[in-house]
């Protein structure tokens, strides 16, 4: 469909064929939601542990940030044929299309930001602050869980939140390798030339973009101690404030 409207727009979200069944809008929806989900769960979880030791011990971090931003700068799709190209090889075909090549490109994807942010956010931590920490008594694990993560957990949450919306967005192209999710009214659009189709599809990863945007950008707030919620510039402590915070039972 070559001439498009505003008219053929609503139409095509109004046919009730495309709200129900395995190519109905809910069902592609979900698949979006949960590969992005538990591509981000992923991601954070081999991300974080890594970052907060990292930036912890002031140890290896140059090594794990150059790796972070050559996997910045390695392309979505590259990457996407790349990990296809590798499973199809050394799995059976029924686990190289679809849902796991998509996991993996996605976490991968979206492990730079969050270990960039966790590395550079711990060690923003004010020297003096940890050392004054270890000066009272506090043990390693303290200082990582009671200082350094509160202080820092507002760029560890930017890198997460970050991470975020790069999977939703790119999760657009697993589609290509039948992953499914809502890329596939865009690549079907595409390859049939229906233009009405690839402008909904785009319309609804829009959509699930920015609910990601405010849904990540609620839950960084609510993690966020008050006294870290600054706007505009980073917040650095005195020692004996940091102490404090980090110690509930401080008088």
């Amino acid at each position: 469909m070559n001439n498009f409207t505003v008219a053929h727009l609503i139409s095509w979200f109004t046919t009730a064929t495309h709200w129900s069944g395995s190519d109905g809008i809910p069902n592609r929806l979900f698949e979006h939601a949960v590969l992005s989900i538990e591509s981000v769960v992923l991601a954070a979880a081999i991300a974080l542990p890594i970052g907060l030791y990292i930036g912890h011990r002031r140890k290896g971090e140059f090594i794990a940030v150059t790796a972070a931003n050559i996997g910045r700068a390695v392309p979505s799709f590259a990457m996407l044929v790349l990990v296809f190209t590798l499973m199809l090889r050394f799995l059976p075909a029924n686990l190289a299309y679809g849902f796991g090549p998509g996991l993996v490109t996605l976490a991968l994807l979206a492990i730079p930001p969050m270990l960039t942010n966790t590395i550079v956010g711990i060690q923003g931590v004010d020297v003096d602050t940890v050392e004054a920490a270890r000066g009272v008594g506090f043990t390693e694990r303290d200082i990582l869980l009671r200082l350094e993560v509160p202080l820092a957990i507002p760029l560890i949450m930017g890198g997460v939140r970050t991470a975020a919306l790069q999977v939703v967005a790119t999760a657009t192209l697993i589609s290509l390798i039948g992953g499914g999710g809502l890329g596939t009214y865009i690549v079907g659009g595409i390859a049939q030339s229906d233009t009405v189709m690839t402008v909904a599809g785009a319309i609804l990863v829009a959509l699930l973009a920015l609910l990601t945007e405010f849904g990540m950008a609620y839950i960084e707030r609510a993690v966020t101690p008050k006294h870290e919620r600054r706007e505009g510039r980073p917040h650095r402590v005195r020692p004996a404030e940091g102490i404090m915070r980090a110690n509930p039972f401080s008088l």
